[in-house]
């Protein structure tokens, strides 16, 4: 089987393809600076949607949405963007934790892994 990798650099693929199956890397707001967590989670969902479409496929597949959010009490803030965003009557799987971030910018991290 085949292996396809998307915007890949010297440590890492965005996404990886294989057996009818994407995996996203862990995604995070390009500008996080100053935003609130509902303007990264917006962010991120657009690039998630970039992704997805350059391996072939869109947010109507995603099987598996895991959620890191750098402080767990901003959970409605991050559904703030998710809920219009995620397909409604295909919604995946989700879990959504708590995790130190790797800068204090970063208040959300994204990482889905859907059907091509």
């Amino acid at each position: 089987m085949s292996i396809t990798r998307i915007d890949m650099g010297p440590r890492m693929s965005q996404a990886v393809v294989h057996g009818g199956t994407v995996y996203l890397a862990g995604q995070v707001a390009d500008d996080p600076k100053g935003k609130s967590v509902t303007e990264q989670t917006a962010q991120i969902l657009g690039q998630i949607d970039r992704l997805l479409a350059a391996a072939g496929t869109d947010k109507t597949r995603i099987l598996m949405a895991t959620i890191y959010l750098a402080d767990i009490k901003t959970f409605a803030e991050m559904n703030a963007a998710w809920e219009p965003w995620v397909a409604q009557g295909n919604t995946p799987s989700r879990a959504t934790v708590e995790a130190k971030l790797v800068t204090p910018d970063y208040l959300v991290e994204i990482a889905v892994i859907a059907a091509v």
